[in-house]
């Protein structure tokens, strides 16, 4: 095996892997019986303890950054912050596998902006794969959608949440091609914290008081969809597209459904197990036929100079 199909490999493991994390976030939300923002708030703050450690390593970097690279950074915790609470909200009002459906938007709002923004190519393949997949995503919560009462709310808070969490990737694509995926991680995650911190003390909604089983969900929304989902695309954006990354979730209304079903005991129809699979089958298309670019091959020559004289150059592609 080469190394570019080994590498391949590794980064369609670290991407499963991040599919599966993401998809329990909905069913912890479920299990808690806590304010979203709290949940939110204290997945964030644990999550940034439990990166703590490591952060002496990247201080000199953080010392380093530019106002240009902390008003983007704020403004990228601003919209994850507002994501998890609108998001999270969606699911009290709106089943599972409503709210996750929804989130299948997100990929055409991220591509789109890739287009517009940063000039990405956009070819066949991966249009043929996310609109199978999207397909595939209206049938799993074609069964319950609903045009009245929590229900539509629920889905229009997810829709919001889904700009949001699409504006955050694409910041977090810029972002990171001149920063540590640790250091970005980290300071957005403690700026989306403090604004649901902010959010929760204006509300006046406790801080404490919590029992240990709101707690204990609190660190499994840290560890679970936090670090090896959220921190886990972040790292893939240094390594693939922002649409890719974004596919992902495409493929959690698969998984959240199935977990919901599994766990919480909500309805799930043979038709949107069968979508489940084309939904797989898209992203599976997506990944492996599609290739997104810029719209200008960068031509890079390096040039080794030995007294004065060229002696090698060598384009890169």
């Amino acid at each position: 095996m080469n190394q570019n199909a080994q590498s391949s490999r590794s980064v369609g493991l670290f991407y499963i892997v991040g599919i599966i994390a993401i998809s329990f976030s909905s069913i912890f939300v479920r299990w808690s019986s806590a304010e979203v923002s709290v949940i939110a708030m204290y997945r964030l703050y644990l999550t940034n303890l439990l990166m703590l450690p490591l952060l002496w390593k990247y201080r000199g970097e953080i010392l380093r950054l530019t106002s240009k690279q902390w008003k983007l950074l704020i403004l990228s915790g601003l919209l994850l912050g507002i994501h998890f609470l609108l998001w999270m909200g969606s699911l009290r009002l709106t089943s599972v596998a409503s709210s996750t459906v929804i989130l299948t938007l997100e990929p055409i709002i991220v591509m789109l902006g890739s287009f517009f923004l940063f000039g990405a190519r956009i070819n066949r393949a991966m249009i043929v794969g996310m609109s199978i997949a999207l397909i595939g995503s209206i049938a799993i919560g074609s069964g319950d959608f609903k045009l009245s009462g929590d229900a539509l709310q629920g889905d229009l808070l997810s829709l919001l949440g889904t700009i949001a969490v699409a504006a955050h990737l694409l910041v977090g694509k810029y972002v990171l091609k001149e920063m540590k995926v640790f250091v970005y991680n980290f300071l957005v995650f403690a700026i989306a914290a403090t604004l649901l911190a902010v959010y929760n003390i204006f509300n006046s909604i406790p801080f404490t008081g919590y029992a240990p089983k709101e707690w204990g969900i609190f660190l499994l929304l840290a560890i679970v969809p936090t670090l090896f989902g959220h921190y886990l695309f972040n790292w893939l954006m240094t390594i693939i597209s922002a649409s890719a990354v974004s596919m992902a979730v495409l493929g959690e209304p698969v998984f959240a459904s199935l977990l919901a079903w599994l766990l919480l005991r909500e309805a799930l129809t043979p038709l949107q197990l069968g979508a489940g699979i084309f939904i797989l089958f898209g992203v599976w298309i997506f990944i492996r036929y599609g290739k997104e670019g810029s719209s200008q091959v960068e031509v890079v020559e390096v040039k080794v100079q030995v007294e004065g004289d060229v002696k090698e150059s060598v384009s890169l592609l």
